[in-house]
């Protein structure tokens, strides 16, 4: 990566209670970059997510976007940066209540109060960029599958043609060919709008498909960092154990004896 990060994230911290999640945790996100972080349940990947986002907030440490700390931001400061982000959430989570292409342009309307019938038309040009046509805008999430879901739910991460999309398990739930599908348009819609994106997931495959760098965390930090390429000779065991997979190893997961 050269030039300034997108997203710049040095020795955060987060606990709950006595529960240290994150310890001092460091990651770059550059320019049009893809970076997917991956790791076992538990070890803090939806917690950096959510500090980033100003969901939750760090302890201490940094987060700079385009080279503005967030950490302790006005609301008014914190609303500005938010106009640069997309989100895609894990399961989906469309509004039941609303139609398709409503569910599209939810931050159309909401947030930049765009006239519905403005809003309308770029949610059935989103919809058409993930490969649905504008009678699906009709329906309700409730009568479409779980791919198509994921499908409108990508649709509205782009709808507003952010900076910085957050993708949040991007394949869970689906069928192997579904993922695919679902990875391979995130990387076209991604690259198309030029956009700097942050993964986490547990899914190998979908990490290799959609990142240029690919970061694992464990114990609160990133313990390793590199190319998709480099990942199967990290020369980290720790790394090496997850991606294949393996019971035994320095990652030990806790089982709860009945």
């Amino acid at each position: 990566m050269s030039g300034k990060p997108k997203i710049r994230v040095r020795d955060v911290h987060k606990s709950f209670g006595e529960k240290a999640v994150l310890r001092g945790l460091d990651l770059d996100v550059g320019v049009g970059e893809s970076v997917v972080v991956i790791g076992g349940s538990g070890t803090g990947k939806s917690v950096l997510l959510k500090c980033i986002l100003g969901l939750l907030k760090a302890d201490r440490g940094s987060i700079k976007i385009d080279g503005r700390e967030v950490v302790g931001m006005s609301p008014s400061g914190r609303e500005s940066v938010m106009a640069k982000f997309g989100m895609l959430f894990q399961g989906s989570a469309l509004f039941d209540s609303l139609r398709v292409w409503e569910n599209v342009a939810f931050g159309l309307i909401q947030g930049r109060h765009m006239p519905r019938d403005q809003a309308r038309e770029i949610a059935h040009e989103k919809l058409a960029a993930v490969g649905l046509g504008a009678d699906v805008g009709a329906l309700g999430p409730a009568k479409l599958s779980g791919g198509m879901q994921k499908r409108v739910a990508l649709a509205r991460a782009i709808a507003a043609e952010p900076e910085i999309i957050f993708f949040d398990e991007p394949t869970t739930g689906l069928d192997p060919i579904m993922a695919d599908v679902i990875n391979e348009l995130i990387v076209k819609c991604t690259r198309e709008l030029g956009a700097s994106t942050l993964s986490i997931t547990h899914d190998l495959a979908s990490a290799r498909k959609i990142a240029n760098r690919i970061a694992m965390i464990y114990g609160g930090k990133i313990i390793w960092a590199g190319s998709v390429k480099e990942i199967d000779r990290s020369g980290n065991e720790y790394v090496d154990q997850f991606i294949h997979g393996r019971a035994q190893g320095p990652i030990q997961m806790e089982v709860r004896k009945a």
